[in-house]
């Protein structure tokens, strides 16, 4: 199951678990659209491709919910 983490590495913008934007890479390293178009969809920590992470929404988000665990490190 994926981790949903909650923001992007790279900018720290917040990517919630229901909504579209985030992109991860097989890892789940997380970015959103603008850092992924930045970085040629390619992840910067593995160089795995970046690809669109799905929603989680209704009751799998509730049962399930996202992590709450940030990446962003300034």
């Amino acid at each position: 199951m994926l981790e949903m983490r909650p923001d992007c590495e790279r900018c720290g913008t917040d990517l919630p678990a229901d909504e579209a934007g985030a992109f991860i890479c097989s890892f789940e390293c997380t970015f959103c659209a603008d850092c992924a178009e930045k970085l040629d969809d390619r992840c910067p920590n593995c160089g795995g491709e970046l690809m669109d992470r799905p929603a989680r929404v209704d009751d799998n988000l509730l049962r399930h919910p996202a992590s709450t665990q940030r990446r962003y490190r300034r």
